[in-house]
C-alpha cells in the first residue's frame, strides 16, 4: 500500500466513550429506548447524519440543528483538551511518515473536532489529508465515499489501506475495493468475531500494525 486512509474515532483516538454519550444523552433526555448495538449503527452516519437519524427513526423532537448544539455542548471540551491518541499510534504514524507515506484521515466526526484534538495531540501535520464525510456529503455506509476519495487522493483505490473499528465502515470500505484494517476498539467488542471475517487484516492495538 502506498496510501493510508485512517478513521479517527476509536481508530486512532481513544474517544469512543465520549463519542457515544454525546449521542445516547440526546436519547436519554427524551427518555427513548435504544437498541444495544445502536452505536454500530450510527457510527458510520457522522453528527448531521445521526441527528436526521434521530428525529426521523427515533422520534428525537428536535431539530437536527438543536441536537449538534446538544453534542457540542457535550463533547467540545472533550475534543479539545481529554481524548488521548491509543496506544501504539504516534509511534505508527511517524514510521509510516518516515518511510514516505501518505498518511490521510475520513472520519464521520466534524472538523472541529476532529482538527483541534490532531492538533492538541501534535500529529495534524502528518496528515496530508484531513476529511469529514460532511467535506463529501456522504456517509461510510456509502461506497461511493471510498472511490471518491481514492479519486481525491489521486490513487487507484486497490493501493489504499483502510483502518476502522467500525464493523459496517470497514464492510464497505472493503467492497469498494480498499485493503482493510479492523482495529481493536471497546465500543465494538462484540463484533471482534465479525471484524476478523471481513477484514483483510485485524489488529488489537497499534503496536502490532505493520507496513501493508
Amino acid at each position: 500500500m502506498k496510501t493510508y486512509l485512517f478513521d479517527f474515532d476509536g481508530t486512532l483516538v481513544d474517544s469512543m466513550p465520549h463519542w457515544a454519550e454525546k449521542m445516547l444523552n440526546i436519547l436519554r433526555e427524551f427518555d427513548i429506548p435504544y437498541p444495544n448495538d445502536i452505536i454500530k449503527t450510527i457510527a458510520p452516519l457522522g453528527d448531521v447524519g445521526t441527528a436526521e437519524y434521530f428525529r426521523d427513526v427515533m422520534g428525537v423532537p428536535l431539530t437536527v440543528p438543536e441536537m449538534i448544539q446538544r453534542m457540542d455542548a457535550y463533547a467540545l471540551d472533550k475534543y479539545r483538551n481529554v481524548i488521548p491518541a491509543k496506544e501504539g499510534v504516534i509511534r505508527y504514524l511517524e514510521r509510516l511518515k518516515a518511510e514516505g507515506y501518505s498518511l490521510n484521515i475520513l472520519t464521520a466526526s466534524p472538523h472541529r473536532m476532529v482538527d483541534a484534538c490532531l492538533e492538541r495531540l501534535g500529529i495534524f501535520g502528518m496528515f496530508d489529508r484531513v476529511w469529514s464525510t460532511e467535506d463529501f456529503g456522504m456517509t461510510k455506509g456509502e461506497v461511493r465515499i471510498f472511490e471518491a476519495a481514492a479519486e481525491r487522493l489521486g490513487c487507484d483505490i486497490a493501493s489504499v489501506a483502510f483502518f476502522d473499528d467500525n464493523f459496517y465502515a470497514i464492510s464497505t470500505a472493503q467492497r469498494a475495493g480498499m485493503f482493510t484494517v479492523a482495529v481493536y476498539d471497546l465500543s465494538c467488542e462484540d463484533y471482534t468475531e465479525d471484524l476478523k471475517r471481513v477484514a483483510d487484516r485485524y489488529i488489537a492495538s497499534f503496536t502490532e500494525a505493520e507496513v501493508y
